[in-house]
Protein backbone atom coordinates (compact mmCIF):
# COMPACT_ATOMS: atom_id res chain seq x y z
CA UNK A 1 0.00 0.00 0.00
CA UNK A 2 2.48 2.34 1.12
CA UNK A 3 4.79 1.79 -1.99
CA UNK A 4 1.64 2.23 -4.46
CA UNK A 5 1.41 5.60 -3.16
CA UNK A 6 5.59 6.69 -3.56
CA UNK A 7 4.67 6.22 -7.39
CA UNK A 8 4.22 9.67 -8.86
CA UNK A 9 1.43 9.05 -10.98
CA UNK A 10 -1.12 8.58 -8.25
CA UNK A 11 -0.40 12.23 -6.84
CA UNK A 12 0.01 13.51 -10.03
CA UNK A 13 -4.33 12.12 -10.49
CA UNK A 14 -5.33 13.24 -6.92
CA UNK A 15 -3.26 16.89 -7.88
CA UNK A 16 -4.70 17.43 -11.07
CA UNK A 17 -8.20 16.37 -9.74
CA UNK A 18 -8.79 20.59 -9.39
CA UNK A 19 -12.45 19.91 -7.78
CA UNK A 20 -10.39 18.22 -4.70
CA UNK A 21 -7.63 20.51 -4.52
CA UNK A 22 -8.95 23.85 -4.83
CA UNK A 23 -11.70 22.88 -2.48
CA UNK A 24 -9.06 21.85 0.25
CA UNK A 25 -7.06 25.05 -0.52
CA UNK A 26 -10.62 26.87 -0.24
CA UNK A 27 -11.37 25.10 2.76
CA UNK A 28 -8.33 26.21 4.45
CA UNK A 29 -8.49 29.98 3.38
CA UNK A 30 -12.21 29.86 5.22
CA UNK A 31 -10.51 28.28 8.17
CA UNK A 32 -7.46 31.03 7.92
CA UNK A 33 -8.03 32.34 11.79
CA UNK A 34 -8.16 28.62 13.24
CA UNK A 35 -4.96 28.15 11.35
CA UNK A 36 -2.58 31.01 11.26
CA UNK A 37 -0.85 31.10 14.25
CA UNK A 38 -0.91 27.24 15.31
CA UNK A 39 -0.04 24.06 14.85
CA UNK A 40 -0.97 21.92 12.43
CA UNK A 41 -0.77 17.99 11.47
CA UNK A 42 -1.06 17.05 7.73
CA UNK A 43 -2.52 13.09 7.76
CA UNK A 44 -0.99 11.18 4.68
CA UNK A 45 1.05 14.43 3.08
CA UNK A 46 1.70 12.72 -0.16
CA UNK A 47 3.50 15.50 -2.34
CA UNK A 48 2.87 18.00 0.99
CA UNK A 49 0.29 20.36 -1.22
CA UNK A 50 -2.24 20.86 1.68
CA UNK A 51 0.93 21.30 4.19
CA UNK A 52 2.26 24.39 2.06
CA UNK A 53 -1.67 25.72 1.61
CA UNK A 54 -1.32 25.74 5.37
CA UNK A 55 1.96 27.35 5.32
CA UNK A 56 0.54 30.20 2.90
CA UNK A 57 -2.15 30.44 5.62
CA UNK A 58 -0.03 31.46 8.13
CA UNK A 59 -0.13 28.19 9.89
CA UNK A 60 3.32 28.58 12.69
CA UNK A 61 4.05 24.91 12.24
CA UNK A 62 3.29 22.12 9.93
CA UNK A 63 3.79 18.20 10.69
CA UNK A 64 3.88 16.69 7.33
CA UNK A 65 3.57 13.20 7.44
CA UNK A 66 3.76 10.34 5.36
CA UNK A 67 4.51 6.94 5.33
CA UNK A 68 5.65 6.34 1.85
CA UNK A 69 8.66 7.47 0.25
CA UNK A 70 6.81 10.32 -1.41
CA UNK A 71 8.10 11.93 2.04
CA UNK A 72 11.38 12.29 0.37
CA UNK A 73 10.38 14.47 -2.09
CA UNK A 74 8.05 16.23 -0.06
CA UNK A 75 10.47 17.68 1.69
CA UNK A 76 12.43 18.60 -1.59
CA UNK A 77 9.26 20.58 -2.55
CA UNK A 78 9.07 22.16 1.08
CA UNK A 79 12.96 23.25 0.45
CA UNK A 80 12.24 24.65 -3.04
CA UNK A 81 9.49 26.92 -1.74
CA UNK A 82 11.45 28.14 1.23
CA UNK A 83 9.46 26.56 3.85
CA UNK A 84 11.50 24.62 5.76
CA UNK A 85 11.32 26.62 8.89
CA UNK A 86 7.50 25.82 9.09
CA UNK A 87 6.70 22.63 7.27
CA UNK A 88 8.69 19.33 8.73
CA UNK A 89 8.34 16.32 7.13
CA UNK A 90 7.95 13.06 9.16
CA UNK A 91 8.09 10.23 6.71
CA UNK A 92 6.40 7.16 8.76
CA UNK A 93 3.15 6.24 9.97
CA UNK A 94 1.05 8.15 12.16
CA UNK A 95 1.31 5.25 14.24
CA UNK A 96 4.88 5.49 14.50
CA UNK A 97 6.07 9.21 14.40
CA UNK A 98 6.48 11.50 17.59
CA UNK A 99 5.58 14.97 17.66
CA UNK A 100 6.30 16.62 21.08
CA UNK A 101 3.56 18.75 21.33
CA UNK A 102 -0.55 19.00 20.17
CA UNK A 103 -1.43 20.54 17.47
CA UNK A 104 -4.82 22.80 16.81
CA UNK A 105 -5.68 21.34 13.19
CA UNK A 106 -5.81 18.18 11.02
CA UNK A 107 -6.06 18.19 8.05
CA UNK A 108 -6.14 15.16 5.70
CA UNK A 109 -7.08 14.15 2.27
CA UNK A 110 -8.19 10.50 3.38
CA UNK A 111 -11.20 9.48 1.61
CA UNK A 112 -10.66 6.64 -1.07
CA UNK A 113 -12.97 5.18 -3.63
CA UNK A 114 -16.19 5.04 -1.94
CA UNK A 115 -15.18 6.63 0.69
CA UNK A 116 -13.60 3.64 3.00
CA UNK A 117 -11.55 1.65 0.12
CA UNK A 118 -7.66 2.05 1.02
CA UNK A 119 -9.28 4.89 3.80
CA UNK A 120 -6.50 6.27 5.68
CA UNK A 121 -9.42 7.13 8.19
CA UNK A 122 -7.92 5.37 11.04
CA UNK A 123 -4.69 7.33 10.72
CA UNK A 124 -6.56 10.27 11.05
CA UNK A 125 -8.63 8.78 14.20
CA UNK A 126 -5.34 8.07 15.22
CA UNK A 127 -3.57 11.39 15.08
CA UNK A 128 -6.74 13.19 17.20
CA UNK A 129 -6.53 10.94 19.79
CA UNK A 130 -2.49 11.62 19.73
CA UNK A 131 -2.01 15.14 19.58
CA UNK A 132 -5.06 16.93 18.71
CA UNK A 133 -5.98 19.55 21.77
CA UNK A 134 -9.78 19.96 23.01
CA UNK A 135 -11.49 22.24 20.55
CA UNK A 136 -8.98 21.27 17.41
CA UNK A 137 -10.21 21.80 14.00
CA UNK A 138 -10.64 19.02 11.90
CA UNK A 139 -10.58 19.07 8.44
CA UNK A 140 -12.81 17.24 6.48
CA UNK A 141 -15.19 18.01 9.75
CA UNK A 142 -17.69 15.08 8.45
CA UNK A 143 -18.25 12.66 5.55
CA UNK A 144 -21.48 10.52 4.25
CA UNK A 145 -21.23 7.43 2.34
CA UNK A 146 -24.68 7.19 -0.20
CA UNK A 147 -25.92 4.22 -2.27
CA UNK A 148 -28.90 4.32 -4.72
CA UNK A 149 -30.06 2.03 -7.86
CA UNK A 150 -28.84 2.56 -11.06
CA UNK A 151 -29.92 1.97 -14.94
CA UNK A 152 -27.11 1.86 -17.00
CA UNK A 153 -28.21 0.25 -20.44
CA UNK A 154 -25.11 1.14 -22.59
CA UNK A 155 -22.17 -0.22 -19.91
CA UNK A 156 -24.39 -3.01 -19.72
CA UNK A 157 -24.70 -3.33 -23.82
CA UNK A 158 -20.74 -2.78 -24.11
CA UNK A 159 -20.09 -5.19 -21.56
CA UNK A 160 -22.65 -8.14 -22.67
CA UNK A 161 -24.88 -8.15 -25.79
CA UNK A 162 -22.14 -7.29 -27.70
CA UNK A 163 -21.14 -11.19 -27.58
CA UNK A 164 -24.32 -11.70 -29.25
CA UNK A 165 -23.63 -10.94 -32.43
CA UNK A 166 -19.96 -10.66 -33.24
CA UNK A 167 -19.57 -9.87 -37.13
CA UNK A 168 -22.15 -11.67 -37.45
CA UNK A 169 -21.11 -14.83 -35.85
CA UNK A 170 -23.26 -15.79 -32.58
CA UNK A 171 -21.01 -15.63 -29.79
CA UNK A 172 -23.56 -15.84 -26.99
CA UNK A 173 -21.92 -18.68 -25.26
CA UNK A 174 -19.42 -16.20 -24.16
CA UNK A 175 -22.28 -14.11 -21.80
CA UNK A 176 -21.83 -16.05 -18.59
CA UNK A 177 -18.03 -15.30 -18.42
CA UNK A 178 -18.63 -11.78 -20.23
CA UNK A 179 -21.15 -11.25 -17.28
CA UNK A 180 -18.29 -12.38 -14.45
CA UNK A 181 -15.69 -10.32 -16.19
CA UNK A 182 -17.49 -7.39 -16.10
CA UNK A 183 -19.16 -7.56 -13.00
CA UNK A 184 -18.01 -9.71 -10.22
CA UNK A 185 -15.99 -7.14 -9.08
CA UNK A 186 -16.94 -3.36 -7.97
CA UNK A 187 -16.46 -0.61 -10.91
CA UNK A 188 -15.08 2.89 -10.65
CA UNK A 189 -16.70 4.65 -13.37
CA UNK A 190 -18.54 8.23 -14.09
CA UNK A 191 -22.38 8.01 -14.44
CA UNK A 192 -24.59 10.93 -14.31
CA UNK A 193 -27.95 11.96 -12.22
CA UNK A 194 -29.68 10.54 -15.57
CA UNK A 195 -28.60 6.77 -14.58
CA UNK A 196 -30.22 7.55 -10.96
CA UNK A 197 -33.50 6.12 -9.80
CA UNK A 198 -34.08 7.31 -6.90
CA UNK A 199 -32.87 9.87 -3.58
CA UNK A 200 -29.91 8.42 -2.07
CA UNK A 201 -29.76 6.38 1.29
CA UNK A 202 -26.87 7.12 3.56
CA UNK A 203 -25.24 4.31 4.24
CA UNK A 204 -22.80 6.06 6.73
CA UNK A 205 -22.34 9.29 8.49
CA UNK A 206 -19.14 9.81 9.98
CA UNK A 207 -18.40 12.80 12.47
CA UNK A 208 -14.50 13.28 12.48
CA UNK A 209 -14.49 14.39 15.72
CA UNK A 210 -16.15 11.31 17.10
CA UNK A 211 -15.13 8.30 14.78
CA UNK A 212 -14.03 5.08 16.52
CA UNK A 213 -11.27 3.08 14.58
CA UNK A 214 -14.04 0.26 15.42
CA UNK A 215 -16.73 1.69 14.30
CA UNK A 216 -15.16 1.57 10.39
CA UNK A 217 -14.65 -2.71 10.58
CA UNK A 218 -18.16 -3.04 9.60
CA UNK A 219 -20.91 -1.23 8.45
CA UNK A 220 -24.32 -2.26 7.69
CA UNK A 221 -27.50 -0.14 6.64
CA UNK A 222 -31.09 -1.04 5.81
CA UNK A 223 -32.43 0.84 2.56
CA UNK A 224 -35.26 0.89 0.89
CA UNK A 225 -36.37 2.75 -2.48
CA UNK A 226 -38.80 3.58 -4.43
CA UNK A 227 -37.91 3.76 -8.79
CA UNK A 228 -39.10 7.07 -9.85
CA UNK A 229 -39.49 5.70 -13.65
CA UNK A 230 -39.83 2.57 -15.66
CA UNK A 231 -36.75 0.80 -16.17
CA UNK A 232 -33.81 -1.66 -15.83
CA UNK A 233 -32.50 -1.68 -12.51
CA UNK A 234 -28.44 -2.68 -13.26
CA UNK A 235 -26.81 -1.98 -9.99
CA UNK A 236 -25.83 0.43 -7.62
CA UNK A 237 -24.18 3.16 -7.07
CA UNK A 238 -22.11 4.75 -4.35
CA UNK A 239 -20.24 8.25 -3.93
CA UNK A 240 -19.83 10.46 -0.67
CA UNK A 241 -19.51 13.93 -0.04
CA UNK A 242 -16.91 15.36 2.89
CA UNK A 243 -17.92 18.55 4.57
CA UNK A 244 -15.16 21.45 6.41
CA UNK A 245 -16.61 22.89 8.91
CA UNK A 246 -15.99 24.57 12.40
CA UNK A 247 -16.91 22.33 15.55
CA UNK A 248 -20.43 24.19 16.63
CA UNK A 249 -18.44 24.56 20.01
CA UNK A 250 -15.79 26.59 18.51
CA UNK A 251 -18.59 29.00 17.69
CA UNK A 252 -20.19 31.68 19.63
CA UNK A 253 -23.60 31.24 17.74
CA UNK A 254 -24.40 28.64 15.47
CA UNK A 255 -24.07 29.11 11.90
CA UNK A 256 -26.96 30.83 10.54
CA UNK A 257 -26.88 29.07 6.94
CA UNK A 258 -26.58 25.46 6.64
CA UNK A 259 -25.62 26.28 2.95
CA UNK A 260 -22.30 28.15 4.01
CA UNK A 261 -20.88 24.66 4.90
CA UNK A 262 -18.14 23.97 2.28
CA UNK A 263 -18.49 20.59 0.38
CA UNK A 264 -16.37 18.61 -1.83
CA UNK A 265 -19.34 15.83 -3.50
CA UNK A 266 -18.51 12.94 -5.58
CA UNK A 267 -22.39 13.11 -6.39
CA UNK A 268 -23.12 11.69 -10.07
CA UNK A 269 -25.03 15.42 -10.82
CA UNK A 270 -21.61 16.98 -9.51
CA UNK A 271 -18.56 18.12 -11.57
CA UNK A 272 -16.50 14.67 -11.65
CA UNK A 273 -13.70 14.23 -10.05
CA UNK A 274 -10.88 11.32 -9.62
CA UNK A 275 -13.19 9.55 -7.19
CA UNK A 276 -15.75 9.06 -9.85
CA UNK A 277 -18.50 6.66 -8.65
CA UNK A 278 -18.13 3.31 -7.37
CA UNK A 279 -20.77 1.03 -9.20
CA UNK A 280 -22.02 -2.41 -8.02
CA UNK A 281 -23.64 -4.46 -11.44
CA UNK A 282 -25.91 -7.18 -11.08
CA UNK A 283 -25.32 -10.44 -13.71
CA UNK A 284 -29.01 -9.68 -14.98
CA UNK A 285 -30.84 -6.29 -14.80
CA UNK A 286 -34.17 -6.25 -13.10
CA UNK A 287 -36.94 -5.04 -15.09
CA UNK A 288 -38.88 -1.79 -12.58
CA UNK A 289 -42.04 -0.74 -13.27
CA UNK A 290 -42.38 3.06 -11.62
CA UNK A 291 -42.97 3.63 -7.85
CA UNK A 292 -41.75 -0.53 -7.93
CA UNK A 293 -40.00 -1.27 -4.21
CA UNK A 294 -36.79 -2.39 -3.77
CA UNK A 295 -35.54 -2.96 -0.23
CA UNK A 296 -32.43 -4.60 1.02
CA UNK A 297 -29.14 -4.32 3.44
CA UNK A 298 -25.73 -3.24 2.74
CA UNK A 299 -22.63 -4.16 4.57
CA UNK A 300 -19.23 -3.20 4.48
CA UNK A 301 -16.45 -4.92 6.28
CA UNK A 302 -12.49 -4.49 6.26
CA UNK A 303 -10.98 -7.33 4.97
CA UNK A 304 -9.52 -9.77 7.32
CA UNK A 305 -6.44 -9.74 5.08
CA UNK A 306 -5.32 -6.63 4.44
CA UNK A 307 -8.05 -3.74 6.30
CA UNK A 308 -7.21 -1.54 3.41
CA UNK A 309 -9.43 -3.48 1.81
CA UNK A 310 -13.28 -3.62 1.55
CA UNK A 311 -16.20 -6.80 1.12
CA UNK A 312 -19.89 -5.47 0.19
CA UNK A 313 -22.03 -7.68 0.86
CA UNK A 314 -25.88 -6.58 -0.79
CA UNK A 315 -29.42 -7.95 -0.07
CA UNK A 316 -32.18 -6.85 -2.26
CA UNK A 317 -35.70 -7.44 -3.05
CA UNK A 318 -37.60 -6.90 -5.22
CA UNK A 319 -41.20 -8.00 -7.26
CA UNK A 320 -41.36 -10.83 -4.88
CA UNK A 321 -37.38 -11.83 -5.70
CA UNK A 322 -34.78 -11.97 -3.67
CA UNK A 323 -30.77 -11.63 -4.33
CA UNK A 324 -27.23 -11.23 -3.15
CA UNK A 325 -24.53 -9.99 -4.20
Amino acid sequence: YFHSYAHLGIHQEMIKDRVRTETYREAIMRHQSFIAGKVVVDVGCGTGILSIFCAQAGAKRVYAVDASDIALQANEVVKANNLSDVVIVLHGRVEDVEIDEEVDVIISEWMGYMLLYESMLGSVITARDRWLKPGGLILPSSATLYIAPVTHTDRYSDSVDFWRNVYGIDMSAMLSLAKQCAFEEPAVETITGENVLTWPHVVKYIDSYSVTINELETVTSNFKFNSMMRAPLHGFAFWFDVEFNVPIHSLRKKRANPSEALVLSTAPEDPPTHWQQTLVYFYDPIELEQDQVIDGLVTLTQSKENARFMNIHLEYTSGNRSYVK
